[in-house]
């Protein structure tokens, strides 16, 4: 069974900048990919950022290209979001996701994972 632990999350200053990090266990990954997303109070589940795990591209929302950088770390099974010039609109809940499957097309989609983490908090104050 994998499972995924987000850390680094917190309170910043708009601005300012929050590394997160998701570390995989259970299985060594050498396919497939994973995914940021982030959950606001009242809204939907939205995609962030996505790395395919053999090979790196990687994958943006629009609203955070140029601010948000995924990388990874395959010898440790480790992704990692490094969020600058954070706003208040970047306030919610981060999910690391993985799937074992690298699909382009569903990347950017929840229903396009099967293992979540339990979530870290990113509140951006103004």
């Amino acid at each position: 069974q994998v499972q995924l632990l987000e850390s680094g999350g917190g309170l910043v200053q708009a601005g300012g900048s929050l590394r997160l990090s998701c570390a995989a266990s259970g299985r060594t990954f050498s396919t497939g990919a994973m995914g940021w997303f982030r959950q606001a109070p009242g809204k939907e589940r939205e995609f962030v950022a996505a790395i395919r795990w053999s090979g790196g591209s990687t994958y943006y929302a629009d609203s955070v290209k140029g601010r948000l950088t995924i990388s990874r770390d395959n010898a440790n099974n480790t992704v990692y979001l490094q969020m600058n010039s954070l706003k208040p609109e970047d306030t919610a809940v981060y999910y690391c996701a993985r799937s074992d499957l690298y699909q382009s097309g569903t990347v950017y989609l929840v229903r396009g994972y099967k293992y979540w983490g339990q979530g870290t908090q990113v509140t951006v104050s103004s």
